[in-house]
């Protein structure tokens, strides 16, 4: 960062927008304790730039005073530093914990982030049913039962409870449907399913089936395999070969689930192997999970961070948000300690009530499961880096076929859907160089201030709410909402609205672009409208078309999408919906006495008061609202 400095002495003093931020942390640290705690550093718009732990809170801030010795990506940060906050604690590991929240929450761009953190899935075997039921689990465990997991994927979930179900013959229906069956399901058929709602198996033997799947899942396979050969064979010495049969098929499912495990290790029970490599400013991250003993499988990880970051603060940042909202296992391996890896072991053994260990194996087994882990990694990042080198090329492709200032990095599509008017949504979907922004999609509800089915309006009407927000939120443009480039699904008449709602707003220094089907709406010949230019076309084989067209076809489907899920809870909601005091039982009745919502609105008040469970207040109510008396 470019700064002007003045000479004082031996240190540099430095001039401007850094000197303005120094003052404010000198400032600040005259206040400081010298005791744990979290700090936080804002920007004059009040976002979190930054959230640090300290043992020692005045120490590690005055830290950033230093001017000469901070790295390039820190003094960008003081000169942005327009406040400083501070929570004390009891503890460096308390201090800690509250840092990882605070991330988490805040997600400060000058700390290590991790964007895509879904919760994993789990396999459940329900504990509230004389027959458990066995399922995927995915969120809070607030349903009695055995959870085993996590599992790296819900298809790795659904393919071992489809072996399981072979294997052990639970049932996966829920409660509601097992009580109601009257003969056997598909499943049963199919050998997938002992078929216990209805009598097929009694609740003690089903009760023996769920205990082996609970041995099995909870790393006793094979102890649950020697006893199932056990039976296999004396079914076979007493000539019961459909039995034998039965019990082979259910081994072979079981050599099923093992067999997709890929490696494992007998030494290992409950471990975590999580490693890292870093090529080109970015970092990539494996994270394999092993659980009573067997492989449940692995998923990438690219955090953001800064490129200079060194691996282990990688890995530690990294580390410390994964766990945020997951119980850690007894046994963390790495390729790399994370800074700080006995903080961070303790601070997880207290989220998880028990020791963490956190490791970096030299020699052995657990060596070699993380040399495979780590050859993961890296082809994981070359296949990224390639990607990203990809989506620059069509970037760039796009600057210069719409004759744009600079690189797009954020790209914004809109489109609207409406049935005649009805139900209208206007959908956004936004793009940059590393593919589609999901988090950044947004719909609008169009309510009515626009003419129905007038797409000129509802056009004028969505960018008119998306811009007004955005000058209001991100008034000085630091924030990354603002788009680069913002590309509308249709014609000039489109364009043109989109312009007049900038222009009322005072933005002309967005850039903008329409694309229209061409002829007989046929793809490749799309027709392209910017302000002040004749249209134009694009090759048909250019790569930079298919590339607009790939963007214009996810704004429609997630129109679309949002549309036919509006006119699904409109068809769904009911005119005694608007009724006080009708709630679900009474709706029910009525509809089943009357059989239709008109039924109920054509009803006499005496035929109104004969339906079961409505007395005459409620039916004068019900008569009331459909007659217009209050």
């Amino acid at each position: 960062m470019a700064e002007d400095t003045a000479e004082n002495g031996r240190n540099l003093r430095p001039r401007g927008v850094l000197a303005r931020g120094l003052d404010v942390i000198v400032e600040a640290v005259k206040q400081l304790p010298a005791s744990p705690g979290v700090y936080r550093m804002l920007n004059k718009s009040g976002d979190a730039l930054y959230v640090g732990k300290a043992r020692n809170l005045k120490k590690r801030v005055v830290a950033y005073t230093q001017i000469g010795k901070l790295p390039e990506r820190l003094r960008r940060m003081v000169a942005e530093t327009a406040q400083l906050e501070v929570v004390t604690t009891n503890t460096e590991v308390e201090a800690l914990l509250l840092e990882i929240n605070l991330i988490k929450r805040l997600m400060p761009r000058y700390n290590v982030l991790l964007r895509d953190d879904k919760s994993f899935p789990y396999i459940l075997i329900t504990g509230d049913h004389p027959a458990p039921q066995i399922a995927k689990h995915r969120g809070a465990r607030a349903r009695k039962g055995d959870y085993y997991g996590p599992f790296a994927s819900a298809g790795a979930v659904h393919r071992t409870i489809t072996a399981l179900q072979r294997a052990f013959l639970l049932r996966s229906c829920n409660d509601s449907v097992f009580s109601s069956r009257t003969r056997p399901c598909l499943l049963y058929q199919i050998k997938r399913c002992s078929g216990p709602c209805v009598g097929r198996v009694s609740l003690d033997d089903y009760g023996q089936l769920v205990d082996q799947a609970r041995d099995f899942l909870s790393g006793k396979s094979r102890d649950v395999q020697a006893r199932l050969g056990s039976e296999m064979q004396a079914a076979s010495d007493a000539l019961d070969f459909e039995r034998a049969g039965a019990i082979r098929d259910r081994l072979r499912a079981l050599a099923h689930v093992q067999g997709h495990q890929d490696i494992n290790v007998a030494e290992i029970k409950d471990a975590d192997v999580i490693v890292a490599h870093q090529a080109g400013g970015q970092t990539s991250v494996q994270v394999f999970f092993f659980r009573a003993g067997s492989n449940f499988g692995n998923r990438s990880y690219f955090p953001s961070h800064d490129r200079h970051l060194p691996l282990a603060q990688v890995m530690a940042g990294f580390m410390a948000l994964f766990y945020a909202n997951k119980p850690p296992p007894p046994l963390i391996l790495v390729n790399e300690l994370p800074a700080e890896a006995a903080l961070l072991g303790e601070a997880l053994g207290v989220k998880a009530e028990r020791k963490v260990e956190i490791s970096r194996p030299s020699r052995g087994a657990r060596r070699h499961l993380i040399d495979n882990a780590l050859a993961n990694a890296r082809e994981a990042l070359a296949r990224r880096l390639a990607e990203n080198a990809s989506q620059r090329h069509l970037l760039e492709g796009v600057q210069t076929a719409l004759g744009l200032d600079q690189l797009p990095q954020r790209i914004e599509v809109y489109d609207n859907s409406h049935l005649q008017g009805r139900s209208a949504y206007g959908a956004m979907i936004v793009a940059g160089p590393e593919g589609f922004m999901k988090s950044a999609y947004r719909k609008f509800a169009i309510a009515g201030g626009s003419a129905p089915g007038d797409d000129y309006a509802m056009m004028r009407e969505v960018m008119s709410r998306r811009f007004a927000r955005v000058q209001k939120e991100d008034p000085d443009r630091e924030r990354g909402q603002w788009p680069d480039l913002v590309m509308i699904d249709g014609g000039a008449g489109q364009l043109a609205a989109t312009e007049s709602a900038l222009a009322d707003l005072g933005i002309d220094d967005v850039a903008l672009v329409a694309i229209a089907k061409g002829p007989d709406r046929d793809a490749g010949r799309e027709r392209f409208f910017r302000p002040g230019q004749a249209p134009f076309s694009l090759e048909p084989r250019d790569p930079v078309l298919y590339y607009l067209q790939r963007l214009r076809d996810e704004a429609h489907r997630f129109a679309i999408g949002t549309h036919r899920a509006k006119r699904s809870a409109d068809i769904a909601r009911s005119p005694l919906d608007e009724i006080p005091g009708i709630g679900g039982k009474r709706k029910r009745a009525l509809l089943l006495h009357f059989g239709s919502a008109r039924g109920v609105a054509a009803a006499g008040l005496t035929d109104l008061e004969s339906v079961a469970g409505i007395n005459k207040a409620v039916a004068k109510k019900v008569y009331d609202h459909f007659h217009g008396q209050s």
